[in-house]
């Protein structure tokens, strides 16, 4: 009989056994410094367990503070993000690992993450780090989430299609076992993105949006084409409710077909 492996029951801790997979980045400070929304992390993690989250993305740091998940150690998973930039630094696009997978499972968490920044000056080393990466995952059975941008300069590259499904094919062929990518902004281009690869996709947020009801449309059109979930920050903790936006985003993924 075939044994289930320690990243199979991790990514079944993820996703819940089968439903899509509603996560929340708060790593934003270390990029852009003290963001309105995020003075109390344990406030909003607290918000968006309550809405029906599945999982928070923090650096190291963070994660030590987080007393609610040691609390309701059942109800919402740690995904450790291990690579960083700052917006005050020559090459904001140049991500660095700041932290290992090791570090991750000392910290109870279920799977970590890492950003590579395709068309960037320093694409060549943050790929070498990211495939690396990928190895030190299997060795720990570690899931591994990508997020995956292109910046080579052009705003209107980190929306088309066909480089957001290249970015998406990097990170499997590397190892990634869920793939994070923008909306390319319409349910058919979303859904050359998803053929391209067999892993998990889940949107990112993106920028801050106008109205709840525009960020609700885009999670419910990327499911259509076949999304696997939502990893969504400064929309939902910059809310000015967000655990009723939680609420309202996790019943949209429950509810699409």
């Amino acid at each position: 009989m075939n044994s289930i492996s320690g990243k199979e029951i991790r990514l079944c801790r993820l996703f819940r056994g089968s439903r899509r997979l509603f996560a929340v980045p708060l790593d934003h400070g270390v990029t852009l410094g003290p963001v309105e929304g995020l003075a109390d992390v344990n406030r909003v993690v607290q918000a968006v367990i309550k809405g029906g989250a599945d999982a928070v993305i923090v650096h190291k740091g963070l994660a030590r503070q987080l007393t609610c998940l040691a609390a309701q150690p059942d109800s919402c998973e740690l995904i450790l993000h291990l690579s960083a930039s700052t917006s005050l630094g020559p090459d904001p696009n140049q991500k660095e690992l700041v932290s290992s997978v090791e570090r991750a499972v000392q910290l109870g968490a279920t799977a970590v993450s890492a950003q590579v920044n395709l068309g960037s000056e320093a694409e060549a080393k943050m790929l070498k780090e990211f495939g690396l990466l990928g190895e030190e995952c299997e060795r720990w059975g570690m899931p591994l989430l990508a997020m995956m941008y292109v910046r080579d300069g052009a705003r209107e590259s980190e929306f088309d299609a066909t480089k957001v499904a290249h970015a998406a094919r990097v990170a499997e062929e590397l190892g990634a076992d869920i793939i994070k990518v923008n909306y390319t902004g319409s349910v058919g281009t979303f859904a050359d993105v998803i053929a391209a690869v067999r892993a998990p996709v889940v949107i990112a947020g993106g920028p801050k949006m106008d109205s709840p009801g525009q960020l609700l449309t885009m999670v419910t059109d990327a499911v259509a084409a076949g999304a696997r979930g939502v990893a969504i920050g400064r929309n939902l903790f910059q809310a000015k409710d967000p655990s009723q936006l939680a609420a309202e985003i996790r019943r949209a993924l429950d509810s699409a077909v």
